[in-house]
């Protein structure tokens, strides 16, 4: 028989550097899940994304066992590293911090797919674009779709 789902818990981490500190500590503690399980199938899994932040949904059994889905990076984070830039803009509609070409969204687009809701690579890069706009940052040129 299937094990009984009792709750889901979301966590940003950052990839191969799980530890019992908070915030990822006290999240599992609360629920009674063995922390240092956790750390250690996180770390193993995440190897070679060491640094990056990854969400990670934590799905937690009655038998206080856990499965984890590790999604990719989120897109602001794909689009900082993309202009190089420490954080976003205070006042995106007023102070630009940077830009990025089309080419640029089209592979963070690219990178997101699975996780996002798209059918098409052009409506992915909508999103991403939409996110770099509330960012902060500029997408330069004209959109792959309009140069017909």
């Amino acid at each position: 028989m299937a094990k009984e789902i009792i709750g889901y818990l979301k966590l940003q981490v950052k990839g191969g550097q799980a530890n019992p500190a908070p915030p990822i500590g006290p999240a599992l503690g609360s629920k009674g899940l063995n922390i240092m399980d956790f750390c250690k199938q996180f770390n193993a899994r995440t190897q070679d994304k060491q640094g990056q932040v990854l969400p990670v949904l934590l799905s937690i059994y009655n038998d206080k066992s856990f499965d984890f889905v590790i999604k990719t990076p989120p897109a602001a984070v794909l689009i900082l590293e993309a202009t190089k830039k420490q954080k976003g803009s205070a006042e995106p509609n007023r102070l630009k911090v940077g830009s990025i070409s089309w080419d640029q969204v089209k592979k963070i687009a690219e990178t997101k797919m699975a996780d996002l809701n798209a059918f098409k690579v052009e409506s992915a890069m909508k999103m991403v674009a939409g996110t770099a706009r509330s960012m902060g940052v500029t997408v330069s040129g004209n959109p792959p779709w309009e140069n017909n």
